[in-house]
């Protein structure tokens, strides 16, 4: 669900949105102005119903970007980078980078979601009331009972203990916190999410069926989203956990061919690069010191004109931006490391030295060695829900 075009951003956090977002705010206005409006609120100046519906509408979206929001920015604040939000089709995706510290760090990102949309759902509600006891009654009444019920409903739902809904995360950090063993978590809240979404595809099929009542197919278009989720999530902790019988001295390439800071673009592109079968680069100092990583993409998109006075240094990613492993540890607590970390690389240090390099072709072939499937690497390490 990639981002058609952005909003901006909001406390530093890139806002997208999807195409898909004018879908679902197209049929919202229509179902509300044609439907749900004129039945409880009769009578009314047909621009009235549209213009209300709109407003609903949007602000409903509103209401998932808060929800998503609550998410990044506590995940922010307990050591989790952000890449930013996209709204789509079924809600919202909050895109985050790295692992939560521990299962409290996932408990409180995942449990904020629901919470806002709770809260959201008890104003909405609350004005809705205030205003009908009043006596003020009209569309406007009728929208913000709307709003309030939605959004308490997205809570609630939310809640299902089953990924990748919030309630899966909320279960994942607390089986995390009983067993000790994050990838277990991660398995049994994806499973969930399988039998949840199946659920939903199998009543949301015979209702259609059995009642030719079309407006089920939601039912089964959930499902399949969620079972399509969940097994992809079920099928990232099951390489995770095959990984983890793996060290990264097994598949790093050791001692990796470095290239000195000092040296410009040019020499390496005419000096050095002939002679390198690799596509990534330790950068050293004058000291031998390990000082970033450079890629042959970054040096390509170094101007032409600008490389004989452009050195590696300027040019590469600086080492507290690459992420950085040790010979011995599971290559399953790199990986997440390494989608998150600059360029996709891991360098790998022992007692300081420059050990090795890992890079997802590395994993890659680990996982065939293991398994015999081939291209089973996946990314890591992001939050993502419907």
């Amino acid at each position: 669900m990639g981002q058609s075009f952005s909003l901006g951003r909001i406390r530093g956090i890139q806002i997208g949105v999807n195409w898909s977002v004018l879908l679902i705010v197209a049929l919202l206005a229509y179902g509300l102005a044609a439907g749900q409006f004129p039945a409880e609120v009769p009578h009314r100046p047909e621009a009235e119903y549209v213009v209300a519906a709109i407003v609903t509408a949007v602000a409903y979206m509103a209401s998932l970007l808060a929800h998503e929001l609550a998410h990044s920015l506590v995940a922010r604040r307990n050591g989790v980078q952000v890449e930013g939000i996209t709204l789509w089709l079924l809600g919202g995706v909050s895109r985050l980078q790295g692992e939560f510290p521990n299962p409290g760090a996932e408990l409180r990102v995942a449990g904020v979601g629901p919470l806002t949309s709770l809260v959201l759902g008890a104003i909405f509600t609350l004005v809705a009331w205030l205003l009908h006891g009043s006596g003020t009654g009209g569309v406007a009444v009728a929208a913000l009972a709307w709003l309030g019920g939605i959004n308490i409903l997205l809570a609630v739902f939310n809640v299902i203990p089953a990924a990748p809904l919030d309630g899966g995360r909320l279960l994942q950090a607390v089986v995390w916190a009983i067993t000790k063993d994050k990838l277990k978590a991660a398995m049994w809240a994806a499973r969930a999410g399988q039998v949840l979404g199946w659920a939903l595809i199998v009543v949301g099929g015979y209702l259609v069926l059995a009642l030719r009542d079309y407006s089920w197919l939601w039912f089964v278009i959930l499902g399949w989203f969620l079972t399509s989720a969940a097994t992809a999530e079920n099928q990232q902790a099951v390489v995770q956990s095959r990984l983890r019988t793996v060290a990264v001295r097994e598949i790093m390439t050791a001692n990796p061919v470095t290239v000195p800071a000092s040296a410009t673009v040019t020499r390496f592109l005419h000096d050095l690069l002939p002679w390198l079968r690799h596509s990534a680069f330790p950068v050293v100092d004058d000291d031998g010191q390990t000082v970033g990583l450079v890629t042959v993409r970054r040096v390509n998109a170094v101007p032409a004109d600008e490389r004989d006075r452009t050195t590696l240094r300027q040019i590469a990613s600086p080492l507290a931006e690459v992420a950085r492993a040790t010979p011995d540890e599971p290559v399953a607590d790199v990986l997440p490391r390494l989608n998150g970390g600059s360029d996709g690389r891991a360098l790998v240090f022992d007692g300081g030295r420059l050990a090795g390099i890992v890079a997802p072709a590395d994993i890659s072939r680990a996982l065939e060695r293991i398994s015999g499937n081939r291209g089973a690497f996946g990314s890591a390490g992001r939050w993502r829900r419907p």
